[in-house]
């Protein structure tokens, strides 16, 4: 299957060179986000740790040995990259007396920090990451990549979902066609679960690649349902100039689609949602395969902010700090800035 991401349009004019990623895992330092304030006390377990070239699932399945858990039982607030350093969180409930995981320590894993708390992670709990980022062997115009640098600092990137939603090779998507087809046997609820992400990934994609080639991927059309950037709530555009003032203050983002049954979610209307249904004509294979699989339509933001933007470029090297809202990727980031393949 073609790379879904490659061939994506760029919203700055494209990469002001190539650089190398991820040589080694502190290339790549993700530190989650969570705001969450633990309660001391309580059925469940939150064990921060930073992890080294693992992937979330692997040390999920780790803790639930140690615990004596199901790992199904083990949750976690946002899936992170295992080519890289990460600390985040996972929650677990507890049977009995409290498991030392301080045994996880080791070449690959460090336990930080555990403590009780009345509830299991969720989804929800993350408010964001930051991102330490080293490109090594850059090459390239690093006038443009300041110039680059600057307009991201101020006006944010798509926010396309990243290759990693996708799999190796896109493989994700081809399950995913191979279950709407009713070729893929049993599977498990976690693996259908990444595959019709992706095929939902993939349709959302589509649409902002649309909107970044007419210019309005950070603008506002007739029509439009705004994302609030704090709270994530919905509105649709009732006052197109008191919108424009909410969009270009960072306040909102346009939305597209994340593809299922219609259902409480408002929907897009006039100019907007002519856009997407273009964007959209030749995709009723995905779009029927998520519909029959139960998936509830829903809404994301086409851009990002990139806040506290840090960067600098010595002897062929590119370092960046930054942080992003859930959900969003550090390589739709990356992508804008250089290549590297």
């Amino acid at each position: 299957m073609p790379d879904p991401v490659s061939a994506l349009p760029f919203a700055w004019g494209g990469p002001a060179g190539r650089g190398r990623i991820r040589i080694h895992p502190e290339d790549f330092v993700v530190i989650e986000e969570t705001g969450l304030e633990a309660a001391g006390r309580g059925g469940y377990l939150l064990v921060r740790l930073e992890k080294r070239g693992l992937d979330t699932h692997d040390v999920a399945a780790r803790i639930a040995k140690i615990a004596g858990v199901k790992p199904q039982s083990v949750n976690w607030a946002g899936r992170k990259d295992r080519h890289a350093v990460t600390v985040q969180i996972f929650s677990l409930p507890l049977r009995g007396r409290e498991p030392d995981l301080s045994v996880l320590d080791g070449g690959r894993i460090r336990v930080l920090e555990q403590t009780r708390h009345d509830r299991p992670l969720r989804p929800g709990d993350l408010e964001g990451n930051h991102f330490r980022l080293r490109v090594r062997k850059f090459q390239g115009d690093a006038c443009k990549l300041a110039e680059l640098l600057q307009r991201i600092a101020a006006g944010g990137v798509p926010n396309y979902f990243g290759p990693q939603r996708f799999g190796r090779d896109g493989g994700n998507l081809e399950r995913a066609a191979a279950l709407f087809r009713g070729e893929a046997g049993r599977v498990g609820r976690q693996e259908r679960g990444m595959w019709l992400s992706a095929a939902r990934a993939l349709l959302f994609n589509r649409v902002l690649a649309a909107r970044v080639e007419g210019s309005s991927w950070n603008s506002v059309l007739p029509g439009e349902m705004l994302q609030l950037t704090r709270g994530g709530a919905l509105t649709p555009v009732f006052d197109p100039a008191a919108a424009r003032a909410e969009v270009a203050g960072g306040r909102a983002w346009p939305t597209g689609p994340l593809w299922g049954r219609s259902g409480p979610v408002p929907e897009p209307r006039g100019e907007a949602a002519a856009l997407e249904r273009e964007a959209l004509a030749h995709d009723s294979f995905w779009k029927e395969g998520l519909e029959r699989f139960g998936l509830k339509r829903d809404r994301r933001a086409l851009g990002c902010a990139v806040e506290g933007l840090e960067w600098s470029l010595e002897k062929n090297e590119l370092l960046l700090r930054f942080r992003l809202g859930a959900g969003s990727y550090a390589t739709s980031v990356l992508r804008e800035l250089v290549e590297t393949g």
